[in-house]
């Protein structure tokens, strides 16, 4: 199992017997969940298994895994030992469409101005991971309570939907699936992620929104909204 919903689920499992272990791609909520066994994978966002069209190095992972099975008690959390760097450090080549209305916040405004190439990705591709606490239309209301965040005002009270890691995922992924229609290729997957937290006002706000909550004494968000090394 993965994600933080996983985790919670593995508790109720192991009550009733069924032994469970988890695939981690977020050591912080591991950390604060305990499921019963974890295996903490370093590995892009989107690719559990780590290399795609890899089958040796999937087994690895799935039998890494299966290993914490003989674990009789937890929490157990080890980490796997190959980190998939994927060229984390090149941001994707997409530039960003202009601004379209000076007088509004820069995040907002360039949220806006993506409309247009996530709608063509959207088509392209059929499918959207946008959805995880509203959808499309609601991107911006999403960034306007990351900004009032990254301004000192606590989580819980600034209007987000759900908790601030839950909101940013669909911040990011309509970024990213905006990005797949502006670039002129087909991206490693960590390239996109270096190319919003990096060049867009919106993974800047993220980085500063995080920052700000760890500084208040939210360290339960530590790692959650930024991935490591995009702090």
């Amino acid at each position: 199992m993965c994600t933080r919903t996983g985790g919670a689920l593995a508790h109720v499992l192991e009550q009733q017997g069924l032994a469970t272990v988890q695939l981690s791609s977020i050591r912080g909520h591991t950390e604060r969940i305990k499921p019963p066994r974890a295996l903490y994978c370093e590995f892009p966002f989107g690719r559990p298994l780590g290399k795609p069209n890899d089958a040796a190095f999937q087994r690895s992972v799935i039998m890494a895994a299966f290993t914490l099975l003989e674990r009789p008690a937890g929490p157990v959390l080890e980490d796997f030992p190959e980190r998939v760097t994927d060229a984390t450090e090149t941001p994707l080549t997409c530039s960003l469409p202009p601004a379209f209305n000076g007088a509004t916040p820069s995040v907002i405004d360039e949220a806006r101005a993506l409309r247009s190439a996530y709608e063509r990705q959207l088509k392209r591709s059929g499918r959207t991971s946008v959805g995880i606490t509203g959808n499309v239309e609601t991107i911006p209301a999403l960034l306007e309570a990351f900004l009032k965040i990254a301004a000192g005002t606590l989580p819980e009270n600034a209007g987000l939907p759900s908790d601030p890691h839950r909101s940013a995922l669909d911040v990011r992924a309509y970024y990213e699936e905006a990005a797949l229609a502006l670039a002129d290729h087909v991206p490693q997957a960590r390239a996109t992620e270096s190319w919003f937290f990096q060049q867009t006002e919106a993974g800047k706000l993220l980085r500063k929104a995080q920052a700000q909550m760890i500084a208040a004494g939210r360290t339960d968000y530590l790692d959650t909204i930024v991935p490591r090394g995009q702090e």
